[in-house]
């Protein structure tokens, strides 16, 4: 079940199993279905948390933005009432430059690991924003203040010190796969699978557990609290797969990825969206992207059905498990 890679030791094997590269996905699919223009819908939190409220998605809070150095010492009074909050670059790409706050008691900030950090580190790390170190090209940017997500208490024991959150690809309107990510010790309560994050493939169909990684190797377990991973259930799995769906008319984008979280209160939000999703979702479901993106491909524009409910409905008959679609 976990040595999904051993077996493919080349290229060709890799690409005969479906498995999509870089260079495919950058040319066949980001390249060829997504408009740069519409880019800067995505690639500035800011403008996709205001496009997904207009398409009646619900978004995290913001508390506020810092854009100018003299702003950058208010955002101590900015926060003073809000127990957690998260810091993110708008033009952040790979979960880089996010600092999240779980505890603000009395001016004292706690990271979910609970160590401290000082006044003086928030502002350095708003300045080193507002420089543009996080940013998609190392362009001046703004700092993004948000409330800090409660995530539903379904998911206790699979992940550590952080929100986890669902990654879904589209292409085309259609929910072709999934996974979720959860936060470990090791990516500092950050549901970013470069920094340490476990990665655990979705079924389609059902919401349920199919596999897990961690750093692209299988686990079964998780590696700070034990839980075991083919336990984990994602519940409103149609409704996330829904807010996935619509993105394609929230953006016009044809293949992007789309991460939301599940709140304790709120439900199913829209975290981000990413017109260049990575690849990491075949290692964790244990398959390739490619015979399902072609399914669609070969459906053509007489296929293509209207609402993002009949887009799923249509991923979860073909799309389940680990089952690759025909041609």
């Amino acid at each position: 079940m976990f040595g999904f890679l051993k077996k493919y030791t080349s290229p060709f094997r890799l690409n005969r199993a479906g498995i999509m590269g870089m260079n495919r996905r950058n040319i066949s699919y980001i390249g060829r279905y997504n408009k740069r223009s519409l880019f800067p819908l995505v690639d500035n939190k800011l403008k996709t948390k205001r496009i997904a409220q207009k398409a009646g998605a619900t978004v995290p809070e913001l508390i506020g933005v810092l854009s100018e150095q003299h702003e950058v010492p208010s955002i101590h009074n900015m926060v003073k009432d809000w127990p957690g909050f998260v810091i993110k670059p708008a033009q952040g790409s790979g979960g880089k430059g996010i600092l999240v706050i779980t505890s603000n008691k009395d001016g004292v900030y706690k990271k979910p690991s609970g160590s401290e950090v000082s006044k003086e580190e928030v502002e350095r790390h708003i300045t080193n924003t507002l420089a543009g170190l996080f940013s998609l090209g190392g362009k001046n940017d703004v700092a993004v203040v948000e409330n800090l997500i409660q995530f539903d208490d379904v998911f206790d024991g699979f992940s550590y010190e952080g929100v986890p959150d669902i990654r879904v690809i589209v292409f085309k309107g259609y929910p072709v796969m999934a996974m979720m990510r959860l936060s470990t010790a090791a990516s500092d309560g950050k549901a970013n699978l470069h920094q340490g994050a476990v990665g655990v493939g979705i079924d389609l169909a059902t919401g349920k557990a199919l596999r897990a990684v961690q750093f692209n190797r299988p686990i079964e377990h998780h590696p700070d609290t034990g839980r075991l991973l083919s336990e984990l259930t994602v519940p409103h799995w149609q409704q996330l797969l829904t807010l996935a769906a619509s993105a394609w008319e929230m953006t016009g984008l044809g293949y992007i990825g789309t991460d939301m979280v599940l709140d304790k209160q709120k439900g199913p939000m829209v975290l981000e969206l990413n017109a260049r999703p990575g690849l990491a979702i075949q290692i964790a479901n244990g398959c390739g992207l490619l015979p399902r993106l072609r399914h669609i491909e070969q459906m053509g524009s007489t296929g293509q059905l209207t609402t993002p409910e009949q887009r799923v409905a249509y991923a979860i008959n073909n799309f389940t498990g680990t089952h690759t679609p025909a041609h």
